[in-house]
């Protein structure tokens, strides 16, 4: 009897830089974990590989000149207001100085008590004893008085003395203002560049209905600005700070490396192999209520066969009604049978209540984001055995 189910693997691989011949890196680095560890592959094996060292060896960068150069081209009146942009040194730092190198005055618009994906920018026990709620617009002046210099206990920085500072380096105007309606932005400029990420056609739906000038910055460098990098589905979305000069953008060749690994593996093992390209993982941290999914998708590319939900019972429905009366191994049996039985399609039925039903390449892009981590282990690519088996697979 099988006594493991799904095992996850961080595979380490050389420190990967532009040009390098990313799938044959993914294979060879596999092949010598093989050798290393003892294992042996298998049909519905996954191979998932980090976008950031996919977009590191496609070489797929811009400089924060391309960044100004491309919004001096679309907001030619250089004073725009920016909504809802995520509070982030590594995510939006870069792209603010972008920015503000081609503007000269920017109206920042930020949603509080937190942004988008939960990092905060204000006491919220200060708030709820405060005059303002959160249909409140609130000024720079009266956060100021209200809230003080807020410092955020994980990076021990204030965002809006950050973000200030940036914008002034390069000698551009900022005036800050918090709501969490994105039309207050409206009562300062008509050209706006909407910085959310996964509401932002909502956000621009509503100004553009308002009438505004509305870009995202899904279409910022959407197209390459002389012979910089871009990213035709999701400009600078997903994006990560390189240098103080530059970006490495979401990757857009993932579809080619995960075809190509998938038929490499198959001409050596033998197997059908599901391969992966992943980013954040879409999960939530319950203590700093951080949600990691700071990338516009878990997967920008992935093989056919990860391409679905899964389809589970849920094993203690099961025990606790249908099969009450039994233990040890008469109930282990009967549960077998029932999987083995089980519809190809559960949807809505109760047998499934309490399963997770998200899409599979976010269920598997989670456990490789928190295998690989994002420090120091050096291991770009997660290698996952069993993760479709269950309790009937001997």
């Amino acid at each position: 009897m099988r006594c493991v189910g799904t095992v996850i693997r961080g595979i380490r691989t050389p420190i990967i830089k532009e040009n390098d011949d990313l799938a044959t890196i993914v294979v060879d680095s596999l092949m010598a974990a093989k050798e290393s560890e003892g294992f042996e592959f298998k049909d519905k094996d996954i191979v998932a590989i980090t976008e950031a060292v996919v977009g590191i060896s496609e070489g797929n960068y811009v400089t924060v000149d391309d960044i100004a150069s491309d919004l001096t081209e679309k907001f030619p009146s250089k004073n725009i207001g920016l909504v809802n942009p995520i509070l982030s040194r590594n995510r939006f730092s870069i792209v603010l100085k972008g920015i503000a190198r081609g503007m000269d005055k920017i109206t920042l618009l930020t949603s509080f008590p937190a942004d988008e994906v939960g990092n905060g920018i204000l006491d919220e026990n200060i708030l709820e004893e405060s005059e303002f709620n959160l249909a409140s617009t609130i000024s720079e002046d009266e956060y100021r008085k209200t809230f003080g210099s807020w410092i955020h206990p994980f990076t021990g920085i204030n965002m809006v003395d950050f973000y200030r500072d940036l914008i002034e380096s390069e000698d551009c105007e900022v005036e800050f203002v918090f709501s969490n309606d994105v039309k207050t932005i409206l009562d300062y400029t008509t050209d706006v560049l909407a910085c959310d990420i996964h509401t932002r056609f909502k956000t621009a739906k509503l100004l553009e209905d308002s009438g505004a000038n509305v870009y995202c910055l899904h279409q910022v460098l959407d197209k390459p600005v002389g012979d910089s990098g871009f990213n035709p589905d999701y400009g600078l979305l997903g994006s990560n700070k390189a240098t103080e000069e530059k970006l490495k953008l979401f990757p857009k060749t993932g579809d080619e490396v995960v075809v190509d690994v998938q038929k490499r593996l198959m001409e050596i093992t033998g197997k059908q192999i599901e391969v992966m390209v992943y980013g954040d993982g879409a999960f939530k941290d319950p203590v700093g209520h951080i949600w990691e999914l700071a990338d516009p998708v878990v997967s920008p590319a992935h093989t056919p066969g990860l391409v679905g939900y899964p389809n589970e019972i849920k094993l203690k429905y099961v025990s606790d009604n249908k099969f009450a009366d039994l233990k040890g191994d008469d109930l282990k049996e009967a549960i077998k049978d029932e999987i083995k039985q089980k519809d190809e399609n559960l949807t809505g039925q109760m047998i499934t209540e309490g399963t997770t039903p998200r899409v599979l390449t976010d269920l598997i892009g989670s456990l490789c984001d928190l295998t690989s981590g994002s420090g120091d282990k050096g291991t770009p690519v997660v290698f996952i055995q069993g993760y479709f088996d269950n309790l009937a697979d001997d």
